[in-house]
């Protein structure tokens, strides 16, 4: 729906218990609201507002924000938060899902793929580091930090796994800021599944002008 300018609209939210409409400001935070089931052989250690998860994948351990509270009881995980200001609200919800991505990592981990593109690219184990031929005149070698298993499927593609989430994702961001995609040939490191926009050269501009 096209918005005029000038015109602000506000979100509505209906609340089934009280029944009345709520505007976002006094919604509360859905997602910081589910409970997190801890699967069976999962351990939860909370310390103040330090929390250790330890599962089959591994372990983990996070400090929260001291103003979001952390329980565990009738085995699920209950964030809760002091007050509905805006701050808490937000650190509910984030609070929420760091908690649930710890948990799933530990038992099921966490899988970023990268494709290498291009004539004579292809990536090679060397011990715990990868060596990639990715269109430089040397081989560049890049080693995992501590938790992240790296593993090569064929030449040209890197299956990056850990129980950490994030730095799973930063792992993969690393090796793709490496070699870029080129943007008008396609070449480079990209995410399995990632879609191109590549740019038309100069030959394609004459083309279309034509």
């Amino acid at each position: 729906m096209a918005r005029k300018p000038g015109i602000k609209i506000l979100a509505v939210n209906y609340c089934a218990t009280s029944g009345n409409y709520i505007n976002g400001e006094e919604s509360v935070s859905r997602i910081g609201l589910m409970p997190i089931a801890v699967p069976q052989g999962v351990k939860v250690n909370i310390k103040g507002n330090e929390v250790t998860v330890e599962g089959a994948k591994g372990k983990l351990v996070r400090v929260f924000h001291p103003d979001i509270s952390i329980a565990l009881k009738d085995g699920n995980l209950i964030v809760s938060r002091p007050s509905d200001n805006r701050n808490h609200r937000a650190l509910h919800g984030l609070s929420r899902s760091l908690l649930a991505n710890m948990v799933e990592g530990v038992t099921k981990g966490f899988e970023k793929v990268l494709e290498l593109s291009g004539v004579g690219y292809r990536a090679q184990k060397a011990g715990n580091k990868v060596s990639l031929q990715i269109g430089f005149s040397h081989p560049v070698e890049y080693t995992p930090p501590a938790g992240i298993e790296i593993a090569v499927d064929g030449t040209n593609r890197l299956r990056i796994s850990g129980v950490d989430k994030e730095v799973v994702g930063e792992t993969a961001a690393q090796i793709r800021a490496i070699r870029p995609v080129d943007s008008y040939k396609g070449k480079g490191v990209k995410y399995a599944g990632e879609r191109l926009r590549l740019k038309p050269g100069k030959a394609g501009k004459a083309a279309l002008k034509g």
